[in-house]
């Protein structure tokens, strides 16, 4: 299985950006989809964004609004989350996950990924 390290979060005033990065090793990361997740103080994680094998198709929850984005750099073995536009409401720890499964094109459900990294925090302050 590839091994997932995220990096670039921090904390920002509300409206500011921060871009995490998530770097893999192991097996090629093209043969894997990957995603985004995050989890608040006192809830659930919750999917973020989705990116297909080589970066043809996306897909973000609701909540993102046109504020993130996932973009991908398999001959970096990277994945990326930009985000602007950040809110309180972001406050949250980020993970990147990546997974195989050969019917799955971009996944939102946390059963489909086999890797996961330890994540990396996010502050917004107001």
């Amino acid at each position: 299985q590839v091994s997932l390290a995220e990096s670039g979060g921090g904390s920002v005033q509300a409206g500011g950006s921060l871009r995490l990065a998530c770097v893999a090793s192991g097996p090629p990361f093209r043969d894997y989809y990957k995603s985004w997740f995050r989890r608040a103080p006192g809830k659930e994680r919750e999917f973020v964004a989705a990116i297909s094998r080589l970066g043809s198709s996306t897909y973000y929850a609701d909540f993102v609004k046109g504020r993130f984005t996932i973009s991908g750099d398999n001959a970096k073995n990277t994945v990326y989350l930009e985000m602007n536009g950040l809110e309180p409401g972001d406050t949250a720890v980020y993970f990147c996950a990546a997974g195989t499964r050969g019917v799955v094109s971009t996944s939102k459900d946390e059963s489909d990924f086999t890797s996961w990294g330890r994540g990396t925090q996010v502050t917004v302050s107001s």
